[in-house]
């Protein structure tokens, strides 16, 4: 999903959420779920847009309605070896998408 197609489905209230996904190098995805599917923001090109911070998503998404959105870090302990089997869900955090400096 473009930048454009995003703005527009969260105006027109068909965007449930977002998810900004902190990847390791400082690297960020930006995720919306729309009609139970999740959809990746995508450059000019149709690549996974990277996005540099939570200021970057947040000035990217600043002609979209508020929304719920979440910065999601996956547990390092999954990548060690030798720790405890399972599954860990990633860490969640219900973030604001206006910036705490913003007028």
């Amino acid at each position: 999903m473009k930048l454009h197609e995003l703005i527009a489905h969260a105006q027109a209230g068909r965007i449930e959420s977002l998810d900004l996904i902190s990847i390791e190098g400082g690297i960020y995805l930006l995720e919306a779920r729309m009609d139970g599917r999740i959809h990746s923001l995508r450059d000019g090109r149709d690549k996974t847009m990277h996005l540099r911070s939570v200021e970057h998503a947040r000035d990217l998404l600043e002609q979209a309605p508020e929304l719920p959105f979440h910065l999601v870090h996956a547990c390092a302990y999954d990548e060690m070896c030798g720790l405890s089997e399972g599954r860990r869900e990633p860490l969640r955090l219900p973030i604001s998408m206006r910036s705490q400096w913003s007028s």
